[in-house]
């Protein structure tokens, strides 16, 4: 199921899996003058082309190489010939998406994405009027940068900026990573955020800051926790909790004790 929205110039495609006629899990896509930011999941690529359809395209980036940002990578190289760029770390990914493993819920909310050619991006894309500068913020992936258009002071942040209160994390997240990634975001006058999840925020400073702090604060916390001599599954009790929902639905595969031990791991 796709979902448009105009925000200016930029338009948003919110693309999620329909499941009994409900969406769960999206993801977003950004076009602004032939430039599409991301391409959403494979359940979603036919939808995506046909929307795209009477719009100028002329090249896609992706924000990183997991299968919700890149699924109409292929359909939309094949149909309408685009160039596709993305940080040289996603390119083998995206040549073969088998590369990358997929758990179940992956494959099941998203699916896998079609091959696609892809260049490594450069420091800076270009359309007629905006040039966006290229920031790579790895932590949610290696593979991973935002977009960042300086005079209109824009910022397509892909999954670099995640909302709420982290709980669990995926084994594979480097949270010092994420830490110093966002603090490069908080630096940026930010006027608009176009991030992944598709809540499109003016004004984004505060709330990145805010993210900043309490990670930071969190750390801290498992350090002093861990320094006095309780293990991974007692930290977790006391600064987490239970374990949240997405820990079920995922199998596991996002968890308390991940996030924990990614602190542990840079301390």
């Amino acid at each position: 199921m796709l979902r448009i929205a105009q925000h200016g110039p930029v338009v948003k495609f919110l693309c999620a899996r329909s499941i009994l006629g409900r969406t769960v899990y999206h993801a977003a896509a950004y076009w602004v003058e032939g430039l599409l930011v991301d391409t959403g999941c494979a359940f979603t690529a036919e939808e995506l082309g046909r929307a795209l359809a009477s719009l100028p395209l002329e090249q896609v980036v992706n924000t990183h190489s997991h299968e919700d940002h890149v699924g109409a990578n292929g359909l939309l190289q094949r149909t309408r010939g685009v160039v596709v760029r993305a940080h040289a770390l996603a390119v083998p990914i995206l040549a073969n998406p088998r590369l990358q493993h997929l758990q179940l819920y992956r494959r099941f909310f998203w699916g896998w994405p079609d091959p696609s050619h892809a260049n490594p991006v450069g420091k800076w894309v270009e359309t007629a009027h905006y040039r966006f500068r290229v920031i790579h913020t790895p932590g949610h992936s290696a593979d991973h940068v935002c977009l960042y258009e300086p005079q209109q002071g824009w910022l397509f942040s892909g999954d670099a900026y995640i909302g709420g209160r982290d709980r669990a994390a995926r084994p594979d997240y480097d949270i010092c990573a994420i830490i110093d990634s966002l603090k490069k975001l908080a630096a940026l006058p930010l006027s608009r955020l176009f991030p992944g999840s598709g809540t499109v925020r003016s004004n984004p400073v505060a709330g990145i800051q805010r993210k900043i702090e309490h990670l930071e604060a969190l750390g801290a916390e498992v350090r002093r926790l861990h320094a006095e001599g309780l293990d991974v599954p007692a930290i977790k009790r006391q600064v987490l909790g239970r374990e949240p929902f997405i820990t079920y639905l995922t199998l596991g595969h996002f968890r308390g004790s991940h996030l924990i031990k990614s602190y542990l791991r840079a301390a």
